[in-house]
C-alpha cells in the first residue's frame, strides 16, 4: 500500500519512519520548513527501541500531491484540522483509508463530512514524543503503538493490509473490532490528566504530594460517567489502569497540553476536555471539576488570544 502520512513531526515522523526503515512506501506531506529541513538533515529519531536516521525521506508538498493514496495516516492538532484536511484532500480517493490518531471524537465527524464515512477509520497511538529545537524527534517513554479498525467493527481487507504492513515494523500494532470503545477510553485517561495537570499546573506526583489524590478521582469518575452515558463505559481494567495512574505518588507525568500551555503555545482545550464535557447528561448546575478545568483553559485561551 502507499501511504502519505501527513507530516513529520514527533507523532507522524516517528511512525511514518518506522514504516521506511521497514521498506514500506511512505510519502511525508510536509510544509516547506520541515521540507527543507529533512531534505538537508534528514529524518531523525532517537528512541531507546534504536535510533533511526533517514536521508532525505520520500516527502511532497500540498500542491505536488500527484493522485490518490491508498491510506493517508493523520496526526495532527485537532485546532489544525481543517487546514489539514484542505492540504491532503488531492490524496483521498474513492478507495483511500483515512487513519486519523487524533484524541477525543470530534475529528471523526470532521473528516466523515468532508471525506465521506466510508472512508474513515478509528485509531489511536500510544507514545510520548517531542520535536527538539534541532528538529530531532526525542522518544521519551516505553510506549510506541498503534491501534486502529473499522467504525463499524467490522474486519475489512483494508485494516488486513495495513496490519500486515504495519506488523514489520519496529513499534506495537494492533487491528481490533472495538476501536471506538478504546477510543473512549484513551480520551478518558487523556481528559483527566490534561484536565488535571493543567488545572493544578502540576505533574500527577506533585499534585498527589498535595494531598489531592481524591480530586484526581474525582476527575476520572467523571469523565468514566459521560463515556458510560454515551454508551462506551470504561472496561474494568482500563478504569484500575487510569486510577492507578493518577494516583501514582512520584509521577512525573503531566498532559502535553500543560507543557503548550507553559510555552504559551494553543491548546486542544475544546477537542479534549470540550467536547467531551458536552456529551455530559449530568445536572449542569452541579459541580463539575471536568468544567472547571476547561473554563481554566478557555481563560487561557482569551489571555493568549488578546495578547496575540
Amino acid at each position: 500500500m502507499r501511504y502519505l502520512v501527513v507530516g513529520a513531526g514527533a507523532l507522524g515522523g516517528y511512525f511514518g519512519g518506522r514504516l521506511l526503515e521497514a521498506g514500506r512506501d511512505v510519502t511525508f506531506l510536509l510544509r516547506p520548513g520541515r521540507a527543507k529541513a529533512l531534505a538537508t538533515n534528514g529524518l531523525i529519531v532517537k528512541s531507546r527501541f534504536g535510533d533511526m536516521s533517514l536521508a532525505a525521506p520520500p516527502s511532497t508538498l500540498a500542491d505536488g500531491i500527484a493522485g490518490p493514496f491508498d491510506a493517508v495516516v493523520v496526526g495532527c492538532k485537532a485546532y489544525d484540522l481543517a487546514e489539514t484536511m484542505a492540504s491532503f484532500a488531492p490524496a483521498v480517493g474513492p478507495d483511500t483509508a483515512i487513519l486519523p490518531l487524533l484524541n477525543g471524537m470530534r475529528h471523526l465527524d470532521d473528516l466523515q463530512t468532508r471525506f465521506g464515512a466510508a472512508r474513515v477509520l478509528g485509531g489511536l497511538c500510544m507514545i510520548s514524543a517531542t520535536l527538539d529545537d534541532a528538529g530531532t524527534i526525542q522518544h521519551l517513554n516505553d510506549l510506541h503503538g498503534l491501534v486502529f479498525g473499522e467504525l463499524d467493527g467490522s474486519t475489512s481487507a483494508r485494516v488486513e493490509r495495513i496490519a500486515a504492513d504495519f506488523s514489520s515494523a519496529n513499534f506495537h500494532s494492533r487491528a481490533t473490532p472495538s476501536i471506538l470503545q478504546e477510543m473512549w477510553e484513551k480520551w478518558v485517561f487523556i481528559a483527566s490528566v490534561a484536565g488535571l495537570t493543567c488545572l493544578m499546573r502540576a505533574s500527577i506526583g506533585e499534585i498527589v504530594a498535595a494531598g489531592a489524590s481524591d480530586l484526581n478521582l474525582r476527575m476520572v469518575d467523571e469523565c468514566c460517567a459521560i463515556a458510560a452515558a454515551n454508551g462506551f463505559a470504561p472496561r474494568p481494567p482500563s478504569v484500575e489502569r487510569i486510577r492507578s495512574a493518577v494516583t501514582a505518588g512520584g509521577s512525573p507525568m503531566v498532559a502535553s497540553m500543560l507543557k503548550d500551555l507553559e510555552r504559551g503555545a494553543a491548546v486542544e482545550a475544546d477537542h479534549v476536555l470540550g467536547d467531551l464535557l458536552s456529551r455530559s447528561t449530568a445536572d449542569p448546575q452541579a459541580l463539575s471539576l471536568l468544567r472547571v478545568a476547561y473554563l481554566h483553559l478557555k481563560a487561557y485561551e482569551a489571555r493568549r488570544g488578546a495578547a496575540r
